[in-house]
């Protein structure tokens, strides 16, 4: 919690004393991640993180494109989005001088832990940083791409294998050792079928039969999955099993929507102001 959240806390103490403890309203973030999407109230809980990696997968072979480039800056990106989703980030508040959405910086809302690995590794650096860093700079930070060697602490290493094996435990991957001539690979073929099908449906259906035409009618959790897919490169993974005019149909309403403009979206919707700011930051890239 930021310096500037205690003292209003403290200062707003005496005349909201039924307001809930930081620990209660984090809960509360957590328990309210996939009220978004009610219809899947009984699968299993994945993070932003494992759903873009699942739908990168090859199902058989079990790994991801060798020419996808974009995947490791991607999973980042969820990496943000998902703790600003769960009540742990947030974007500096918007002052009389007007900042653009990418010189806005991160900032800490609550350092309570989430349980996911990742996540509370990420907040442990946001935590840590000083001055705050924007969402481009994290994202670049994350990933390791950055000259300054004392900034070489702050990258998460093994992203990929870290998210497969947490698939491995929800029981949708397997691990398996392949031979690729040279060296021995390890690999995580998908297990059950089911659940990634239901993910790709449920963006299929999303952007078809439950098209609403406006991103802030839309599931967060939704909008955010379609630009991370997009950003990683896996979003056409999605399509393929489409027919042709339904597909056309998908790709040109994804299109439309990922070229709003970041900046005056993120002014409508303050609870996704984070998606339009990973959106712009990748944008830009």
């Amino acid at each position: 919690m930021t310096t500037l959240t205690r003292r209003a806390r403290r200062a707003e103490a005496g005349g909201n004393s039924h307001k809930k403890p930081d620990s209660e309203e984090d809960g509360a973030a957590d328990r309210d991640l996939n009220d978004d999407d009610p219809d899947d109230s009984k699968d299993i809980r994945l993070t932003l993180m494992e759903e873009v990696l699942l739908l990168g997968l090859k199902d058989k072979e079990g790994y991801t494109s060798f020419w996808n480039d974009c995947i490791s800056s991607g999973l980042r990106g969820g990496i943000l989005i998902e703790l600003a989703l769960r009540g742990r980030i947030h974007l500096e508040p918007l002052s009389l001088r007007r900042k653009r959405l990418l010189d806005r910086k991160v900032l800490l809302k609550s350092d309570a832990p989430t349980g996911d690995v990742l996540l509370d590794e990420t907040l442990r650096h946001i935590k840590a940083t000083e001055p705050a860093e924007t969402v481009q700079t994290w994202i670049e930070l994350l990933t390791g791409e950055t000259w300054n060697p004392f900034k070489l602490q702050y990258q998460l290493r093994n992203v990929r294998e870290r998210i497969a094996k947490a698939l491995v435990e929800k029981g949708i991957l397997t691990t398996e050792k392949q031979n690729f001539l040279l060296f021995d690979m390890t690999t995580h073929p998908v297990s059950n079928a089911s659940e990634k099908q239901r993910l790709v449906k449920r963006l299929q259906e999303s952007l078809l039969e439950r098209w609403v035409n406006d991103p802030h009618r839309m599931e967060r959790r939704t909008l955010a999955l379609l630009v991370l897919a997009h950003s990683s490169d896996v979003l056409e993974n999605v399509f393929t099993s489409l027919a042709d005019d339904q597909y056309d149909v998908a790709m040109n309403r994804t299109k439309d929507l990922l070229d709003m403009d970041p900046e005056v979206e993120a002014s409508k919707a303050k609870g996704a102001e984070m998606i339009w700011a990973v959106l712009a930051a990748f944008n830009k890239s």
